[in-house]
């Protein structure tokens, strides 16, 4: 059943504001209440990247009075297939200022407030304090943990999608839903994966237009919440498969064993961003590309090991390097593979799972091993700048 109104409406709609929404004004359940509603809203949407993109293009252009966004990083061309309020020109630029750029041009009604900062525990809540609900499109699970505990704590509610390939999923999370059926992130998912285990975008890839198949189904949530039309995803997870083209929703219960959230932690040690082991490993084993070229323009004799997937060893490798993926590592089915006989170096895309492997081959005694830091990212802004990047 639906949820009270979030917002209460605005005092009125002008004259230029009734001929924009006026689509929107003539759907019953919305009508001129709903969109002062709208107008009335302040919204923070966490990332202007993959969900962001086009959550903040239609949620300025639906007509949410007030829009902020949270995001600290800058436009690089590999963004461009799937963020789609950026554009050639902008790569370079703030995120958020791109993005309020481009909502300038979609809807001048809107006003935009930037928070070009990483949110962590010692700012999200004075952010959060200042709007009525939060859209999480963030695709790390230490932020996505911080999101959730900072809006149990104000009593807020937000949105939350994520996208990985094929796939998306999305729900609404509301402790204190005035329904009585209020969940958080932990709820559904109490404890982070291991570090490693569940890749970001960046190293999995993503389906460009998957973003927009799940981001406009946040905003769909946003204005039903802000409105108080419709049955929200409280309590269920909606999963979008975009091979198969279907959708099925999953029902989630309030889990009695989540502890209570009181305050804030460390999200990165909580969710082992790099696991404590490839943390050990790497110090002092760690080397950078520039030493990596200087070790093959001397003629030393070593093993490169490329600890990446085939599809990213196609796109771009470091030459002389051997593709033997960290799983078949971790495993201990390539270990065979590895030579005994002269030094080891490890490389990925940036310098994480070849830590990880890098752990896995010190404890099977390769104890000279190294692994190349900021991985062939590094070895192609740093050694040979001819080489793609991804």
């Amino acid at each position: 059943m639906p949820l009270p109104p979030l917002v209460e409406p605005a005092a009125e709609l002008t004259k230029d504001e009734v001929a924009r929404y006026s689509r929107h004004l003539i759907i019953p359940d919305v009508g001129m209440t709903g969109q002062k509603r709208l107008k009335n809203a302040k919204v923070l949407v966490v990332g202007a990247g993959g969900l962001g993109s086009p959550a903040l293009l239609y949620l300025a252009a639906a007509g949410v009075g007030t829009l902020g966004i949270a995001e600290f990083d800058e436009v690089d061309e590999s963004n461009l297939h799937r963020q789609v309020i950026h554009g050639q020109s902008d790569i370079g630029r703030p995120k958020g200022e791109s993005a309020r750029d481009s909502i300038a041009e979609i809807n001048p009604f809107v006003e935009v407030r930037l928070h070009p900062v990483r949110l962590d525990s010692t700012n999200v809540l004075d952010i959060f304090g200042d709007y009525d609900l939060i859209l999480d499109g963030t695709d790390n699970f230490a932020t996505r943990y911080l999101v959730n505990d900072a809006a149990v704590l104000l009593g807020k509610p937000y949105v939350w999608g994520s996208i990985f390939r094929f796939e998306g999923q999305a729900s609404v999370f509301w402790e204190d839903a005035p329904n009585g059926k209020g969940l958080n992130y932990r709820d559904l998912y109490p404890e982070p994966p291991p570090p490693g285990m569940v890749p970001s975008c960046a190293e999995g890839g993503v389906l460009g237009v998957l973003c927009a198949s799940i981001g406009s189904i946040m905003v769909n949530e946003a204005i039903k919440l802000i409105t108080g039309i419709g049955e929200p995803l409280l309590g269920r997870l909606m999963v979008y498969d975009a091979l198969e083209m279907s959708y099925r929703t999953i029902n989630i219960r309030k889990d009695p064993d989540t502890p209570k959230i009181t305050e804030l932690i460390d999200y990165d040690a909580f969710c082992g961003v790099v696991s404590g082991d490839a943390q050990a490993a790497a110090a002092g084993h760690t080397i950078t590309a520039t030493e990596l070229k200087e070790m093959m323009d001397a003629g030393k004799d070593f093993a490169l090991i490329d600890v990446r997937e085939q599809h990213e060893y196609e796109i771009v490798s470091i030459p002389g390097a051997v593709l033997i993926p960290k799983d078949r590592i971790l495993s201990g089915e390539a270990l065979e593979e590895i030579p005994q006989d002269r030094p080891v170096v490890l490389h990925c895309k940036s310098g994480a799972r070849s830590a990880d492997a890098l752990a896995a081959l010190h404890k099977a005694g390769f104890s000279d091993a190294v692994h190349v830091g900021g991985g062939v990212l590094a070895w192609a802004n740093q050694v040979d700048q001819s080489l793609p990047t991804y």
